[in-house]
């Protein structure tokens, strides 16, 4: 009897055996799709609870893989469109404590990298034949800051596309559409800001800024940091969403909790 079988009969261990292969790059797809660590966790453990009670249903006309990848690619898009429903949490601060006046509204998106290790166990053939950005390129920040910046269809249609290599017709299925919808999809996504498939790695000057950064950060040494925000530097804050661009170097407030430049939250 096959694992199938068993886990079609209720074997846990058959059931884990046949959805151990897949566990990490379905993480990392979660990761892709909505830019948090714990989301794509959480996420992962609904799809394999979805996979487990549904596996009656896999008429195996399609992978395993394909399948998983199904589930969990609507269950994120199920979680996205959850979380605009979600009420937004208003700033307040304390008496007395007036932030100052933002230069532009927006809607930053607060990224997590994900950690090395979970990418080191990925077998090097996974993304399909029509794949246009290598592996390490698909889980960079600059990508998927990009990505998320997309509305979750274009999302998930460049995903399956672009990062997995699946074919048209594929990726039209695995998300519910005609193929001509998904071809569509694509083309918009495409067409927004994105980082190029084999695009060069960041420049000396880049990586030293980088990383007086974050030796200073280390360090706690505020007029280090307060020396590297220049006019380059975008100050950003969790709802009400605004941003301050900087027009002089100024020491930052303890009262106002603002992020990084670009590097840690991206706009």
């Amino acid at each position: 009897m096959t694992a199938l079988s068993r886990a079609r009969e209720g074997d846990n261990t058959a059931f884990a055996e046949l959805v151990e292969p897949f566990r990490r790059e379905l993480y990392v797809h979660c990761y892709r799709m909505l830019g948090s660590v714990q989301d794509a966790e959480d996420v992962l453990q609904e799809t394999l609870t979805a996979a487990w009670r549904g596996l009656s249903g896999f008429g195996e006309r399609a992978s395993l893989r394909t399948w998983l990848y199904r589930i969990a690619t609507n269950r994120c898009l199920n979680w996205l469109r959850d979380g605009e429903r979600r009420p937004r949490t208003v700033t307040t601060f304390p008496p007395g404590v007036e932030p100052p006046e933002p230069t532009r509204r927006v809607d930053p998106i607060w990224l997590q990298p994900i950690p090395d290790t979970l990418l080191s166990g990925l077998p090097d053939d996974t993304p399909g034949p029509e794949a246009r950005y290598e592996r390490r390129e698909a889980v960079s920040l600059a990508f998927v800051a990009a990505v998320q910046s997309l509305p979750p269809r274009q999302r998930a249609v460049l995903l399956l596309r672009d990062v997995l290599g699946y074919r048209a017709a594929e990726a039209a299925s695995l998300l519910d559409m005609t193929e001509d919808a998904a071809n569509a999809l694509l083309r918009r996504a495409r067409s927004a800001d994105f980082p190029q498939p084999g695009s060069p790695p960041p420049s000396p000057r880049q990586r030293q800024a980088a990383a007086a950064f974050a030796t200073a950060i280390e360090a706690g040494d505020v007029d280090a940091m307060v020396q590297l925000l220049t006019d380059d530097a975008w100050l950003t804050m969790p709802p009400p969403s605004w941003s301050t661009r900087a027009t002089r170097p100024s020491r930052p407030s303890c009262a106002t909790s603002a992020s990084a430049p670009a590097t840690a939250a991206t706009a």
